[in-house]
């Protein structure tokens, strides 16, 4: 552990060129292996700003290597004092918020002021929660028989790989880190390729509070990083955020292994608006549920809103007005509330379903917002929000995770019908039902088939409430005590007989 604190850097441009290039494995920075890297480009004026470390499978040796060394070791402190440690973490990340609120959007195109800046203090309260969670490590006394003393234990499992996305990596990787390494493992995340520096800064922040090896990442693809490391025979458990195709890649490779996954994957999260539900502030919800500030890139975005007949057309005209007072521009800048899609790759699957939509007979598109006419940002990638009406709910729009800045409302009048079509999809992660109802409400929670349903909001992950999906959502859960005791550790029966 470093007895010099790191100095918090505001300037996200020097911070990148200074992360370049590099892995970070047994509490110091390297290169890859290989010696090669990739660019990281802004996606808001489309400029390289850095370059991250190539990872292959000789990278992911090194670091799992270290992992190993390191957790024997770790698991034998006291589950407190790792907690302690973690809370330290958690300190340490919020004297940075800033820092990397900045650096976030860099690499992201995400606005600094309705997201970077939110998403960086959240990482910093994750790490916080779980610290105090060290005490909560229990077994249970068994009963078996009057001279024998059966009790379980909680043990950690080893080494955990992590796989993180590029939308919210650093909440992301904090709901896999925190509850693993307090739980005793040592980690390696792969980091995506889109985002790899900010998260390589937390981890070097975090380091000032942990042994050398517990914490480590490297960056690269996933054939070539990925791969090996879910493959690796010393990881013991793999943890993933991304697509259900790569999703099932990982699950296929974890059951060769015969090694746990948990996986959080995508959505196509149903909205039902009743008749009776309060218009304005249903408005207001789905916008935070579209996640209209992040682009849309969100696996619980509302990208299905069923609203009554009797309130359908004023839902569409407020909504469509809001969104459309919403800014488009330059992420840094404190006014923006909608910055840039992260890649060209994505930017052009988004239009292409935008296009698919606009050709479906009946459907109509409202178009919103002002696209930023900055000659700097000539380059972004930006994308305007398109609100649908007139699909039905078996539409490609309506069934596809479209992954942007894209919804599709959908006008209904019975009631069972409307819980049918909202169940009627490969995914299950979110769902919400606005009503005044409280029977309506504790009628829909029920039968609602999603892991994650809220009455009259749409919050984003909390730490300390459950979170993962059903169907093609994934496996297990995160964000909780349940996560660290389920998921990372595992449980071993001990008895005891002494005559």
């Amino acid at each position: 552990m470093s007895l010099n604190r790191l100095t918090p850097n505001l300037d996200p441009q020097a911070l990148a060129k200074e992360l370049s290039g590099k892995h970070f494995i047994a509490g110091e920075f390297c290169a890859a292996v290989s010696g090669r890297t990739f660019p990281v480009v802004n996606p808001a004026n489309g400029r390289t700003i850095g370059a991250a470390a190539l990872g292959a499978a000789a990278d992911v040796d090194a670091a799992v290597a270290a992992a190993k060394l390191a957790q024997k070791v770790w698991a034998d402190k006291n589950a407190r004092d790792r907690g302690k440690a973690v809370a330290e973490c958690g300190r340490l990340l919020m004297d940075h918020v800033e820092e990397l609120a900045r650096l976030i959007t860099l690499e992201t195109g995400k606005a600094i002021r309705t997201e970077s800046r939110i998403e960086a203090g959240v990482l910093a309260d994750v790490f916080t929660f779980f610290g105090g969670l060290g005490s909560e490590l229990k077994g249970e006394s068994v009963p078996f028989a009057n001279d024998v003393l059966s009790v379980t234990v909680r043990q950690p499992i080893g080494v955990v790989g992590a796989i993180i996305p590029w939308n919210v990596p650093l909440l992301l990787m904090a709901l896999k880190v925190a509850p693993a390494i307090v739980a005793g493992n040592a980690v390696v995340v792969k980091s995506a390729e889109e985002a790899p520096l900010t998260v390589l800064r937390v981890t070097q922040i975090m380091n000032q509070a942990l042994p050398p090896g517990i914490m480590n990442i490297l960056s690269g693809y996933g054939p070539d990083c990925g791969a090996p490391l879910v493959a690796h025979k010393h990881v013991g458990k793999v943890t993933f955020t991304g697509s259900v195709e790569t999703g099932k890649i990982i699950a296929r490779m974890a059951a060769e292994k015969l090694i746990p996954a948990t996986l959080e994957l995508g959505g196509k999260s149903p909205m039902i608006v009743m008749d009776d539900a309060d218009v304005d502030r249903a408005v207001d919800g789905a916008i935070i549920g579209m996640r209209f500030t992040r682009q849309g890139q969100s696996c619980t975005a509302a990208s299905r809103i069923f609203v009554h007949e009797k309130i359908h057309d004023s839902f569409v005209a407020k909504l469509g007005a809001k969104v459309t007072a919403m800014k488009i521009g330059d992420p840094m800048d404190e006014a923006t509330d909608i910055g840039a899609i992260i890649s060209r790759q994505q930017m052009d699957k988004v239009q292409s379903y935008i296009a698919i939509g606009k050709a479906t007979a009946g459907a109509t598109a409202l178009t919103c917002c002002v696209m930023p006419s900055d000659p700097a940002l000539k380059d972004g990638l930006f994308v305007q929000p398109v609100i649908f009406t007139g699909l039905e709910n078996d539409a490609k729009l309506c069934q596809e995770e479209i992954f942007g800045p894209v919804t599709c409302i959908i006008k209904w009048r019975d009631y069972d019908r409307v819980i049918e079509q909202a169940n009627d999809s490969d995914f299950g992660l979110a769902a919400s039902i606005w009503t005044r109802n409280l029977q309506v409400a504790l009628d829909a929670t029920k039968r609602l088939e999603a892991g994650l349903v809220q009455v009259n909001q749409n919050l984003v992950v909390q730490p300390n409430i459950s979170y993962g999906g059903v169907k093609q959502s994934g496996l297990g859960k995160e964000a909780s005590l349940e996560s660290m005791l389920e998921h990372f550790t595992h449980k071993k029966t001990i008895m005891m007989k002494m005559a």
